[in-house]
């Protein structure tokens, strides 16, 4: 393998550990809504929230990043430009991870000072990282931008989905500076935090994810670069052309002007539709070629993403972000229901595909079409669809009776704690996250068990020899 590759597995790795971590933080914060004193005087629900969240950014991450590491020397024929830098930051991350994870939770939260700010938490919602990891976060974005360009120059070729990568590097760095102002004006804060929040997660994201599938679709059923392709170039375009209006659904009640309930409303939905024709149509071609996918689980997981990402971010984004539905739900467990569904099928499928098939590609892999992996499947997206819809059961009773008809009072919100309905759906939520999190260690399972390394398999027929 290249260096480069075998720094992808150690970024895909640290991504599994981290995907496990956000997990634990999930169901801890879950047990905060069917018993309230959990925990109580000891560990903050927010806290909870906080590295469950925050865990979810990093592990997706670090899987893109490792993704692109172990597809870019493969895709160049050439090892990755400035490698060993990039492996001295892999070390930098994950201290600096671990660091921020361990502030947040002993310390918990500060004082309203500078010092706070740098040190234990930034405040803003999403991005509570403290200032000197959120400049970590942009140096090692900065150094795997600079991997990416540098190989396609000492390469001196490129490839379309490459070109599109490279392009996409540019507002992947930039919008995260987002992180760093302050603004006493809150419209104006909400306005351009947006911009991270959504733009830096929702579409550079998204172009990300869609080069990473391209790549796997090429090498697992050897799809058509010019189908992959021009898939590809049709979601920058709806990125471009749909993606900075479709940020318009965020600014309904923030103070912006009053058109954008139209533009918002309408072109957020469309996003999601050029990566499930990319998936729907190589597979198809695939399929009129007579090719078969040898490793299955990659295949299963990348049809996971397409239609995850199909149902999870546009179906329910656009049930919930017409102003006039908007107006009741934003905010509500319906708001929560759309975030697990939206991540989990737009990118927390795709990076799991990768992950079999970098495992197929670099270990003499017996086991890879066992019984494990279909449980693993079978359970974690039993587990996701029983959060999302258990959540949007909750988040739709807080929409007709603590809003529409409690007018979103205080003594609305507490009668919403007593419903039925509600409590019930906490409890579902609960449970269909215990069955996601017995997925995620049945997926640990099967990724070690079948990640046999070459020498042992060369070994074993060796010994029969022998013997």
């Amino acid at each position: 393998m290249y260096r480069a590759q075998r720094l992808g597995l150690k970024y895909l790795t640290a991504s599994t550990v981290m995907f496990g971590a956000m997990v634990i933080f999930g169901l801890i914060s879950s047990i905060y809504f069917v018993r309230p004193g959990f925990l109580l005087n000891t560990f903050n629900f927010s806290t909870a929230k906080i590295v469950h969240i925050n865990g979810l950014i990093i592990w997706l991450l670090m899987g893109f990043i490792g993704s692109i590491y172990w597809f870019l020397p493969q895709e160049l024929q050439c090892e990755v430009e400035g490698i060993g830098l990039a492996e001295i930051l892999f070390w930098v991350f994950c201290a600096a991870v671990a660091v921020v994870v361990a502030i947040f939770i002993f310390v918990q939260y500060g004082t309203a000072s500078e010092f706070s700010m740098w040190f234990i938490n930034q405040g803003r919602k999403y991005v509570e990282a403290p200032r000197w990891a959120a400049i970590g976060i942009v140096v090692v974005a900065a150094v795997f931008a600079y991997n990416v360009i540098g190989t396609a120059i000492k390469a001196r070729r490129t490839t379309g989905i490459l070109t599109v990568l490279i392009a996409d590097l540019i507002p992947l760095l930039a919008l995260y500076l987002d992180a760093f102002p302050e603004m006493s004006n809150m419209s104006a804060d909400l306005f351009w935090w947006w911009w991270l929040v959504h733009l830096w997660v929702e579409a550079t994201w998204e172009v990300l994810i869609g080069c990473i599938m391209a790549w796997t679709l090429i090498h697992l059923v050897d799809a058509s670069r010019r189908v992959v392709e021009s898939w590809l170039y049709v979601e920058v375009a709806l990125v471009l052309g749909t993606g900075i209006l479709g940020l318009g659904h965020h600014y309904f009640w923030i103070g912006t002007p009053h058109y954008w309930l139209a533009i918002g409303g309408f072109f957020s939905a469309l996003e999601p539709l050029p990566l499930l024709g990319m998936v729907v149509h190589a597979v198809y071609d695939a399929g009129e070629r007579h090719l078969q996918a040898a490793n299955r689980p990659a295949f299963y997981w990348t049809l996971a993403e397409a239609f995850g990402n199909f149902i999870g971010a546009g179906v329910w984004g656009f049930m919930m972000t017409l102003p006039q539905i908007n107006l009741y739900s934003h905010g509500t467990q319906w708001t929560a229901s759309h975030g697990h569904f939206a991540f989990w099928g737009a990118y927390g499928c795709g990076v799991i595909a990768v992950l079999y098939l970098v495992v197929e590609r670099s270990r003499a892999s017996t086991g890879l079409d066992g019984r494990a992996w279909r449980w693993s499947f079978a359970l974690l997206n039993i587990g996701m669809v029983g959060m999302a819809g258990a959540l949007l059961v909750a988040g739709m009773d807080q929409a007709f009776f603590e809003r529409a008809i409690g007018g979103s009072t205080w003594s609305a919100f507490l009668s919403m704690q007593g419903r039925p309905w509600y409590n019930q759906s906490m409890w579902a939520r609960l449970l269909f996250g215990l069955i996601f999190a017995a997925g995620y260690a049945v997926l640990v399972y099967d990724l070690l068990s079948i990640a046999k390394p070459v020498e042992a398999r060369v070994r074993e027929p060796l010994a029969a020899a022998g013997a």
